[in-house]
C-alpha cells in the first residue's frame, strides 16, 4: 500500500506540475487555476480518507461535515497528517473516529433559548 500511495503522490505531483506549466499559456486566469488546484487537492484528500477510514467512520465523518464543517476539517487534517507520516498501522474505525472527534470537540457550545 505504501508503494501504491507513493506512486499516486508522484502522479499527482506530475499532473499538478503539468497544469501549472500550461495553465497561464492556455489563457486560464489565475483564479480558475487556483480553483482547479484546490479541487485536485480535495480529490487527493478524499482518496486518502477512503483508504484509511472504514465505511462506518467515513459515514460518520460525512455526517459531522454536514453539521460542523470546522470540526470535520480539523479531524480530516489530523488524519491526513498521521497517514502521510505513516503513523496509522491500520484502518481507522468508527470508535477511533469518535474518540478523535471527542478530543477535538470543545464542550463550550452553549445553546441559549430566549422567549419573547
Amino acid at each position: 500500500m505504501d508503494d501504491l500511495e507513493a506512486a499516486r503522490r508522484r502522479r499527482l505531483a506530475e499532473i499538478q506540475a503539468a497544469q501549472k506549466a500550461r495553465g497561464p499559456q492556455s489563457g486560464q486566469d489565475p483564479e480558475a487555476a487556483a480553483q482547479a488546484d484546490a479541487r485536485a487537492q480535495e480529490a487527493a484528500v478524499e482518496r486518502l480518507l477512503q483508504q484509511i477510514l472504514d465505511s462506518e467512520a467515513r459515514e460518520r465523518l460525512t455526517r459531522v461535515r454536514m453539521s460542523r464543517p470546522d470540526l470535520a476539517a480539523e479531524v480530516t487534517n489530523q488524519l491526513v497528517s498521521l497517514a502521510q507520516a505513516g503513523r496509522l498501522a491500520r484502518r481507522v474505525s468508527d470508535a477511533d473516529l469518535k474518540a478523535a472527534l471527542q478530543q477535538l470537540s470543545t464542550g463550550d457550545r452553549d445553546i441559549k433559548i430566549t422567549r419573547k
